[in-house]
């Protein structure tokens, strides 16, 4: 079966974005962009892999889910394949339908949607945003990867819009670069 893995930026507090949605304030430069340009190239939007020198396979993932608010990221400056490298899924309730016939809309039931996609063959589901649909999915997620940056921002986008909910973590892998950057890995404790 195949695992629904949240991987995502966030801020030392655990913020994805500020609250107008824009993640400006993340390094840009850096030890760790070359681990994650090797480590998970699919997770490099297609219009800057060659300029990133991602290449080759899909190593982790083969299917993105993203919320409306992360779609229209790229879609609003006129990216509306972000991921033609992957099978893409946006959850909206709001959009009538997809913008690209490459991305399929979810328009109800994203928990059904995504256990029949970890039914099916193939590498992992990537969460790549957001927190609300974060929180929607959140007894479907298998593991949760943070790339940590050095920031805090106060106020934004939580990671997970949950309100009083507990979820146990265990921690499988981390590694701190230089300039602060930390990339942890940890499985969902049910």
């Amino acid at each position: 079966m195949r695992k629904l893995i949240y991987y995502i930026a966030c801020t030392v507090d655990g913020f994805i974005a500020r609250k107008n949605g824009t993640f400006d304030f993340f390094p840009m430069t850096g030890e760790h962009i070359p681990h994650i340009v090797q480590e998970y190239p699919e997770t490099i939007p297609t219009h800057f892999r060659e300029v990133m020198g991602a290449k080759g396979e899909n190593r982790h993932f083969d299917t993105v889910i993203m919320g409306r608010d992360t779609y229209e990221v790229g879609a609003s400056a006129r990216m509306t394949s972000p991921y033609s490298h992957l099978k893409q899924y946006v959850v909206s309730t709001t959009m009538a339908a997809s913008p690209d016939p490459d991305v399929e809309l979810i328009s109800d039931d994203p928990i059904g949607s995504v256990r029949v996609l970890k039914e099916q063959e193939g590498l992992d589901i990537w969460l790549c945003g957001g927190g609300r649909l974060a929180a929607t999915l959140l007894n479907e997620i298998d593991e949760v990867i943070l790339k940590i940056n050095p920031v805090i921002l106060g106020i934004g986008t939580p990671l997970f819009c949950l309100g009083e909910q507990v979820v146990m973590l265990e921690l499988t892998d981390a590694r701190t670069f230089v300039g602060g950057v930390a990339i942890h890995r940890y499985r969902v404790i049910r």
